[in-house]
């Protein structure tokens, strides 16, 4: 009984261990995408320009990584450009520009 208890305590503890360990950065299979520089390695990262337009607006997204950097919102007609702050969402106008 206490042996029996003892190895399911250690597997447990074994498996805590287990999970808490930190994943590898890389696979094996994503090694071709590294680029060398010096000693350091650095991952290419896909930049991505979507252009989506409708009667109304014309939008520029910028994605770096697959993820949003920039959002520009340009209304057709007399009506000011704007960009979206990705995190937060928040519309800011230039006002002047030169």
């Amino acid at each position: 009984m206490r042996f029996a208890l003892f190895l399911s305590l250690s597997l447990f503890a074994i498996g805590i261990c287990r999970a808490e360990s930190p994943a590898p950065l890389l696979a094996p299979a994503d090694s071709k995408n590294l680029q060398e520089t010096g000693s350091a390695k650095v991952i290419e990262q896909r930049t991505e320009r979507i252009h989506v337009e409708d009667a109304s607006t014309r939008i520029d997204e910028l994605r770096v990584g697959g993820e949003t950097k920039s959002i520009k919102v340009q209304p057709k007609g007399d009506l000011p450009a704007y960009e979206v702050a990705p995190a937060s969402g928040e519309r800011s106008w230039k006002v002047l520009s030169f």
